[in-house]
């Protein structure tokens, strides 16, 4: 890979570091987006996503640990099923044909960007507590594979929507996600190969350059707007890629 791909990729890891850095999520569904959008197969997009991702959700796990975040059932009842979830969606994302799959994964990711949106606009997603996490977990992790991202869009949103405590849940999300991501990466990994280091070393390139700023962002910018920005992204990246397929 050149330095003009490397500075690309480390491009996009940053763009997706400030954007998770200020929402504390959507670092994969911003990444998949843009990668889908640059031309890179579902499979390998979403392996060079969860792989990057293995290094940045252990970090914010373990901060959430050490600072009391987590509420360990809440972790357990998220981390198991998700990781049953994520294998099977990652073993069905790479027995598809790219092509064949991209429409859908597209799909996907506008429905996810329509949902920021509409919480970026204080529309809330239910009334009622969740029930069933494990349920939850399960479909957050298996549509998080076939996705390249959307665990925390899923997992928070809904949690935090439906009553549950912002810091717990938040803590205990991420920290599932690691869970979640070692196993997703690794499932891809073991069908696509490992031939994707280079792209991955970029994201983590750029996402490290960009933590500090994320974390100055934070305090600076309203969350509701930084939201409607990133769901707005996604939508059009989204609705761009679905109208090539289709036109």
């Amino acid at each position: 890979m050149d330095y003009g791909q490397f500075f690309v990729f480390a491009g996009v890891g940053l763009l997706a570091q400030l954007v998770d850095g200020a929402l504390g999520m959507a670092y994969g569904l911003v990444s998949n987006s843009i990668l889908l959008a640059l031309g890179l197969p579902p499979a390998v997009a979403s392996a060079t996503v969860h792989t990057a991702e293995v290094f940045t959700t252990g970090v914010s796990g373990a901060a959430h640990a050490w600072f009391g975040n987590v509420r360990w059932k809440l972790f357990w009842q998220l981390a198991i099923p998700g990781a049953i979830g994520g294998i099977l969606g990652a073993t069905f994302l790479a027995s598809v044909p790219g092509e064949a799959i991209r429409p859908w994964v597209n799909a996907y990711l506008l429905i996810l960007g329509t949902m920021v949106l509409l919480r970026a606009f204080g529309q809330r997603l239910s009334r009622h507590r969740v029930q069933h996490s494990g349920v939850l977990g399960f479909f957050a992790g298996l549509l998080d594979a076939i996705g390249g991202g959307g665990w925390g869009p899923l997992a928070t949103s809904t949690l935090i929507a439906r009553g549950g405590g912002v810091r717990s849940t938040i803590g205990s999300v991420n920290a599932a996600e690691f869970v979640v991501t070692v196993c997703v990466s690794a499932t891809l990994v073991w069908h696509v190969g490992a031939g994707h280091w280079p792209i991955v070393l970029g994201l983590l390139t750029g996402g490290v350059v960009a933590a500090p700023l994320a974390a100055w962002l934070v305090h600076h910018l309203p969350e509701h707007a930084v939201m409607a920005a990133v769901g707005s992204l996604i939508v059009l990246i989204s609705l761009g890629q679905l109208a090539q397929t289709l036109l």
